[in-house]
């Protein structure tokens, strides 16, 4: 049998899914799982009548791939990744090159970068976005680790990306770990999109009154407006599907506790590290745990007061177009803190991190796809300097045309005790870059006063300790 262009290793959803678009793109493939049995369903179903062949060990693998061999690993984070490239280890040969594709932290994904360089292999560790439905028709993609790998790979990667009309939705990211990196902040990024979106479902489904075919109906007419997305997309299906069983709408019996796999908790714990205030995300997270805790919060409903009475109504179609307005601000806020991040990250690491082609490729293929994204391409192709994307003519326009209306919104949340931790966050984050003098002057008084911590002064160059009367 002819030798395959490329393996893959897991033969899940999205392993299967990847290989198959490569399959269709004019690639041959062989892939192998842990799971022999995961090998003869995929080529018995979905790989039947493909140019793809089945492996039944490591060795196997190995013989059945054109040198330079390029093996793509889309298994679990963790421990899998590791047993999968000790196997490897034993079997390739200098040159050979290794994408490491799946949800990985990257400082794991620089410690590999560096140990497969040491065996001379060239180890990409990238980012896929788009789930089962990209990994098979065209994901998102950040690779990461030494170039002259990526450029080994770019041919396969450009063909089987989701595509735009200014190129394919894959890009080079930098050394070491820079593509998990980047795959890091993009989900921290979607966890603040997807929690902005449910609060603005809480705010017109509580204070507003609109039923879910209302919802569906709203949703459906923001998605041809500056908020078309993939994530307001979907939600007008969510709030349209009926449950099979009861025949009742989906989204009145699923439960009110959201999952997390540790992506979003990670941007959360490096921007801490990093010193970079992402408010927004960190709010999403923290959402999440409220959520998590449901029958804490069942009994505390019955025994905390809310408001005494609830705020004055607004007109129904006043409020949709108020709630749009303060969704499209704090989603702003929401990328701003996202690519401040990624930019903080890029000068620490000396990464050089493309922040307009990041933009670029999330255009088309990811979760967090969006009309949106293009107008912050154009942002940093005006300025590819720019410090913070609030400080862009187009964006600054944007929200001062709609911040009465986002203000207003927050304010009827807060005053109604309906919760908006991620859009009231990013308001505090908006009027904080903005305040040229904020109070944390007396709290670096007080820190001075308890701990003699020192302080600095804004008539003098220097640090300072006061004895306080």
């Amino acid at each position: 049998m002819a030798k395959s262009d490329v393996a893959m290793v897991g033969l899940g959803v999205m392993g299967a899914n990847l290989l198959l678009n490569l399959e269709e793109k004019g690639f041959s493939g062989v892939g192998y799982d842990v799971n022999a049995e995961q090998v003869q369903r995929f080529l018995g179903g979905p790989g039947k009548g493909k140019r793809v062949q089945g492996a039944k060990d490591w060795r196997e693998l190995a013989a059945q791939i054109e040198r330079p061999r390029k093996v793509f690993v889309m298994v679990p984070a963790g421990k899998p990744v590791e047993s999968v490239l000790e196997a490897l280890s034993g079997v390739l040969e200098k040159g050979d090159v290794i994408v490491e594709c799946g949800n990985s932290y990257y400082r794991d994904t620089n410690r590999r970068e560096a140990a497969m360089a040491a065996k001379g292999f060239h180890f990409t560790g990238m980012g896929v976005s788009g789930g089962e439905e990209g990994a098979r028709h065209g994901p998102s993609m950040m690779p990461g680790g030494p170039r002259d790998g990526y450029d080994n790979l770019a041919p396969y990667l450009e063909k089987i990306a989701a595509q735009t009309d200014d190129g394919p939705c894959v890009t080079y990211m930098g050394p070491q770990g820079a593509g998990h990196y980047v795959k890091m902040v993009h989900n921290g990024i979607e966890y603040g999109d997807m929690q902005l979106i449910a609060e603005a479902y809480d705010l017109l489904h509580r204070l507003g009154g609109l039923d879910n075919a209302e919802l569906a109906e709203v949703f459906g007419e923001w998605n041809g407006t500056e908020l078309e997305s993939f994530l307001i997309e979907i939600s007008a299906r969510v709030f349209r599907q009926r449950d099979e069983e009861t025949g009742q709408p989906l989204i009145d019996i699923i439960k009110d506790a959201a999952g997390m796999k540790g992506t979003g908790t990670w941007t959360v714990q490096d921007a801490m590290e990093r010193g970079v205030a992402i408010p927004t995300i960190t709010a999403a997270v923290d959402a999440r745990m409220l959520s998590a805790i449901r029958d804490e919060r069942l009994a505390a409903s019955r025994q905390l007061p809310g408001p005494a009475k609830p705020p004055a109504g607004m007109d129904k179609r006043e409020l949709i177009d108020a709630v749009r307005a303060a969704l499209y601000c704090a989603k702003t806020c929401s990328y701003a803190q996202g690519m401040a991040l990624l930019s903080r990250a890029s000068q620490e690491f000396d990464w050089s991190l493309p922040l307009g082609e990041i933009a670029r490729i999330w255009k088309n293929g990811c979760i967090i796809r969006a009309k949106f994204l293009r107008t912050i391409q154009e942002a940093f192709a005006r300025d590819p300097g720019l410090t913070n994307l609030l400080l862009d003519p187009f964006f600054k326009e944007a929200i001062a045309e709609r911040q009465a209306a986002w203000r207003k919104v927050v304010s009827l949340g807060q005053t109604a005790g309906i919760p908006l931790p991620a859009m009231g966050g990013s308001l505090a984050y908006y009027d904080a870059y903005r305040t040229a003098r904020l109070p944390q002057n007396l709290v670096q008084g007080q820190r001075d006063l308890f701990g003699a911590h020192t302080y600095e002064r804004l008539d003098k160059e220097g640090h300072f300790h006061t004895h306080w009367d």
